[in-house]
């Protein structure tokens, strides 16, 4: 069966798009049905499960950035532009780092990627949380180092619980071959 899409191009921008709402949207649905369980410190933002597709396709780079910025900027009120730049940042990092990783596999499944996410938001959110908020423009290590490991811990929970299984999911399916 032929691609709707004649170019590469096209289906790449329609990929990272249609990634970008999905993850936007699953992260406001579940900080209005849920208020704080995914833009606190301990978070379990269900769309990180999501990062996994960045083990399959490159559009999952930008898509996931943009995903996270959009997400982001319907909490700016409450935590201001810094999690907006850092978070953003955090997820685009992130997302090349797994791309980069994909082929690396443990069991079957791409392990060492799931776990950037976890590594790369425990250290920029981690920063964030404890140089703006906790600190007010101070960076205290020992806070740093609990902030940090409660966004990776969160992180790491739901690339677990659910991210991994997706993949499992993703492969067992087949689009994977043609993403």
């Amino acid at each position: 069966m032929k691609p709707p899409f004649k170019s590469r191009s096209a289906l790449f921008l329609v990929q990272a798009g249609m990634i970008a709402a999905l993850y936007a949207t699953v992260t406001i649905l579940q900080n209005l049905l849920l208020p704080g369980s995914a833009s606190m410190a301990v978070q379990f933002r269900l769309a990180e499960a999501l990062t996994v597709l960045a083990v399959y396709t490159r559009a999952a780079i930008p898509g996931l950035a943009v995903g996270c910025a959009v997400a982001n900027i319907s909490s700016i009120a409450a935590l201001g532009p810094f999690d907006l730049i850092f978070g953003s940042l955090a997820s685009l990092l992130a997302a090349v780092l797994m791309y980069c990783l994909r082929s690396v596999r443990w069991l079957g499944l791409p392990v060492l990627a799931a776990l950037m996410p976890a590594l790369v938001n425990g250290v920029i959110v981690g920063f964030e949380i404890d140089f703006f908020f906790v600190n007010r423009f101070q960076f205290v290590f020992g806070d740093f180092l609990l902030q940090g490991g409660c966004v990776a811990l969160g992180e790491l929970a739901v690339l677990l619980v659910l991210g991994l299984p997706l993949c499992k999911v993703i492969e067992r399916i087949g689009p994977d071959k043609r993403l």
